[in-house]
């Protein structure tokens, strides 16, 4: 089974209404469409954008208000995806959860209008100490017509156990939303995106965001670069990347995944590190499932 998919390097900028958080996003979804895409993957936090609106004094708002904007952000992808018959990952979204906690939530908009969510699971420090929020506790994958992914955000692809569970449960492609600040948290993620292809056998999408809220807290700078990354395996490119974008430049990264590959080079690969797993040395989750 063969699919288009591409990532966003979504570039922040202050925005003064819901209405021009709409507009980029759309035009974002129609570039897509006009390159065939199937599957698309906007990155981690893109809704603090909305803080930027402001209050009656223009202060930019604080976290707790984003919440606030869930309704307008569903509402929004779930007819994107039905208007462009197009599987969207809406980067992630702060929701409340109840009991006046928020978790940071990636959402997957199914053209079909349904919406699958995984709370994000891993949280760092800003998240935590800043931003008061509570981490989620178990890891979906979620059925496609392409077949089985999962969404791991920023931080939570750096924990290999994390996607041995998705992988484990039957996911080809994890979507990694991420949002880093600087060139140590950029090469984090993209370096442990890799890793995590060649452990699992998999294909990884990631992306992050690119420019600047002035207006809004912790995210004033942004490094951001999309990819699409595959094992490194004779049928992939040496290298692993299917495609990736120009570095913090607004752009649309696209790039086609081609599962039965994946199926290929885990039972006659130049090695087979899923198959080849000891799980006699060390616990495997599909043991304790």
């Amino acid at each position: 089974m063969k699919f288009r998919t591409a990532a966003v390097q979504y570039k922040l900028s202050d925005i003064e209404t819901f209405k021009q958080f709409e507009a980029q996003v759309t035009h974002y979804v129609r570039n897509a469409s006009e390159y065939g895409v199937q599957f698309l993957l906007f990155p981690e936090f893109l809704t603090t954008q909305l803080l930027s609106i402001g209050d009656e004094n223009g202060k930019a708002l604080g976290i707790d208000k984003l919440p606030s904007f869930t309704e307008q952000y569903l509402q929004l992808f779930v007819s994107l995806a039905k208007e462009y018959n197009m599987y969207i990952v809406g980067g992630t979204h702060v929701v409340d959860v109840g009991n006046g906690k928020r978790r940071n939530a990636a959402h997957l908009f199914h053209p079909n209008g349904q919406i699958d969510v995984q709370h994000k699971i891993h949280l760092t420090p800003t998240e935590v100490t800043e931003w008061d929020m509570t981490p989620g506790d178990g890891v979906e994958v979620f059925q496609t017509v392409f077949g089985k992914v999962a969404m791991l955000t920023c931080y939570d692809i750096e924990f290999p156990e994390i996607v041995r569970i998705a992988r484990a449960k039957g996911a080809d492609v994890i979507f990694c939303p991420s949002c880093t600040d600087d060139r140590h948290g950029f090469y984090r993620v993209r370096y442990c995106c890799h890793a995590r292809t060649i452990e699992n056998q998999i294909y990884v999408v990631a992306t992050g965001t690119v420019g600047s809220l002035r207006k809004v807290d912790f995210m004033r700078a942004n490094f951001g670069q999309a990819a699409i990354i595959a094992p490194n395996d004779i049928p992939f490119p040496p290298g692993g990347i299917i495609a990736e974008g120009v570095v913090n430049d607004d752009m649309l990264v696209v790039g086609d995944l081609d599962i039965s590959l994946l199926e290929d080079v885990r039972q006659n690969g130049s090695v087979m590190t899923w198959r080849d797993r000891r799980t006699d040395l060390y616990t495997d989750w599909v043991e304790h499932e």
